[in-house]
This record gives structure tokens, C-alpha cells and sequence, in this order.
């Protein structure tokens, strides 16, 4: 997937300054490396991330291309987004063999997912199932579907259009059901503040609405205090031909047994051209009424419990 998306900012870039050379320096985080546990337990969505942005600092690359849910609220010292390009579907998509819904599933079969967050959300809907962890790129996890390990798996249908597989039984989760993790679907060219010369080429390829969206979703973030052990959701969106902004948060008990869920929406004065401001304004508003309806200690209960799977002192 990072080869792909990398790829394509490289042809990107290549269009937009013809000559311009730009070499691809592959990189194996520690992410990548652990598959057999859950992120929350080895360090969470940074470890996709840190080893990238010190090729930055170091001078040994120039900017950096990351899955924008995978990023930290709080960027390096030094480092800027320098692009957000047009998002792709955020939804979560349910794939199978057949292209069956959620509710066509049979009691007991096994859902295939490596996100708290999706099966907490998913349990909701549907809590007579077997919610079972699945790491791996896309491809090994599609095979492990083909192979009958899973009933069902749950993937974001950014992912499988950017690798071309999107073309195959499938059914997108509504957000009504599943709220998108923080920047799903959304890419992040990362740069250096002082890089003036690559922070004007990126510039072209930022897409002024997307770049609205996550911000105000990383700034509903930064308001719950929450990180990659804590299982929640932010989502912006423009409806109605873009007149309409809508924001949608959810925070999740690590044990599903509670959760806390807001919604707003506005719609865009004429004329008004700081798509940012009034989006971030109802992501505040989300992050607030979750807050007061007990967001707090449902974050802080996860924190917790992430502290103490980390620390065998803590562990019965």
C-alpha cells in the first residue's frame, strides 16, 4: 500500500514539474514488521510513521507519504503536512465471498478485523459474532478470506481502490453504523518547514476541502485527548454539493459494553471561502458533547487498560 500511494505522488509530482526527478526510498517500519499482536499493545498508528519522518529530519528525504490515519496528532518538530490530495472513500467496507450486509451474516461466523475500533462499532450492530484479529497487508488478508480463516473481513475502501481491488463482493458500511477512524481515506505528504522549494510543489497537489476535513478531525482529536489506544472516531464531510458540513464522533469503551455517539451539522454561508474554520468549529462542538456525556472517562478507562497489557507488573 505505501509503495502504491508513494507511486502515485511521484507521478504527481512528475506531471506537475516536468523533469523534476524524484526517487522512491523504501522504508520497513517496525508496523509493518509486527503482525502477530495488536498495534495498541506495540506502540500504536506512529509506528507506521516515526522512522519515516526521521528520514526527514535527517536530510535523506525530502517529504514523506503516509495513509493521513496512520499519522499522529502531533507531527515531529520541524515537519508540516505539506498536501493533503483529494480524499478517497473514508468508509469501512464489509467484504465476503457473495457481497452479503452485515445483517445477512449467520449467528456465530467469524469477522475478520485488526481495528478496536470497527468491531466495537460492528459488535453494536451486530453482537452474535465472532469479532477475530487479522494483521496483514491487503492482500494477505483477502487470501485468508479466499481461504475460509474468515466468514467475513473488514478493510477501508480507500485501501482497496488505491490497489485496484475494489472491483469484488463487497458492501460499504454505513457511517451510521461505523464511524471512520481519523483521516481514513486521506493521504499526508509530509515535508519540512524550512523546505520552501518542495512545500510550493506540494502545494499543487493539495486539495483545499480534504485538507478541511482531516484537519478538523485531528483537532477533534487533539480536544478528546485520545490516541491509538483509545478506540474513537471523528468523520467530516461535505453533503449536499458541499453547502453542507457534517461532522460525526464516537468513543467506544475498550470492552464495548458503553459508548458515546454526537453528530452536527451546518450549512456553508455563500460566498464563504475558509472551508476550515466552520468545519473545525462542529468538530469542537462533537468533541465537547461527547466530553459531557462521559467521553472522558471512557478515554481515560482505555488508557488504562493500554498501560497495563504494556506493563506485566499490572497483569493478573
Amino acid at each position: 500500500m505505501a509503495l502504491v500511494q508513494s507511486r502515485w505522488v511521484a507521478s504527481q509530482l512528475r506531471a506537475l514539474s516536468p523533469g523534476t526527478e524524484v526517487e522512491l526510498v523504501e522504508v520497513v517500519t517496525t508496523g509493518d514488521r509486527i503482525q502477530n499482536v495488536p498495534l495498541s499493545q506495540v506502540g500504536g498508528k506512529g509506528l507506521f510513521v516515526s522512522e519515516v519522518e526521521q528520514l526527514l529530519l535527517d536530510g535523506r528525504a525530502e517529504l514523506a507519504v503516509h495513509s493521513l490515519k496512520d499519522v499522529p496528532a502531533e507531527l515531529a518538530p520541524g515537519l508540516v503536512l505539506g498536501a493533503v490530495p483529494l480524499r478517497e472513500d473514508a468508509r469501512d467496507v464489509l467484504v465476503t465471498a457473495q457481497g452479503e450486509g452485515l445483517d445477512d451474516l449467520e449467528a456465530g461466523c467469524r469477522i475478520g478485523t485488526s481495528s478496536l475500533r470497527r468491531s466495537l462499532q460492528l459488535r453494536r450492530q451486530r453482537n452474535d459474532v465472532e469479532y477475530a484479529m487479522l494483521r496483514g497487508n491487503v492482500d494477505t488478508r483477502l487470501k485468508k478470506l479466499a481461504a475460509g480463516e474468515y466468514r467475513a473481513i473488514v478493510l477501508a475502501a480507500a485501501g482497496l481502490r488505491r490497489l485496484g481491488l475494489f472491483d469484488r463482493p463487497l458492501w460499504p458500511v454505513p457511517v451510521e453504523i461505523s464511524v471512520p477512524a481519523v483521516g481514513q481515506g486521506a493521504l499526508a505528504i509530509e515535508a519540512r518547514a524550512d523546505d520552501a522549494s518542495t512545500l510550493a510543489l506540494l502545494a499543487q497537489l493539495d486539495h483545499a476541502p480534504s485538507r478541511a476535513c482531516v484537519e478538523a478531525e485531528r483537532a477533534f482529536l487533539a480536544a478528546l485527548g485520545g490516541d491509538c489506544h483509545t478506540p474513537l472516531a471523528g468523520h467530516a464531510r461535505w453533503l449536499d454539493d458541499g453547502q453542507r458540513l457534517r461532522f460525526d464522533g464516537w468513543v467506544g469503551a475498550i470492552d464495548g459494553r458503553e459508548h458515546v455517539r454526537a453528530s452536527a451539522d451546518t450549512w456553508l454561508a455563500a460566498g464563504n471561502a475558509q472551508l476550515g474554520e466552520p468545519m473545525h468549529k462542529l468538530a469542537q462542538e462533537v468533541a465537547q458533547t461527547l466530553l459531557a456525556r462521559g467521553a472522558r472517562e471512557l478515554l481515560a478507562q482505555a488508557q488504562q487498560a493500554a498501560e497495563a497489557s504494556r506493563d506485566p507488573r499490572r497483569r493478573d
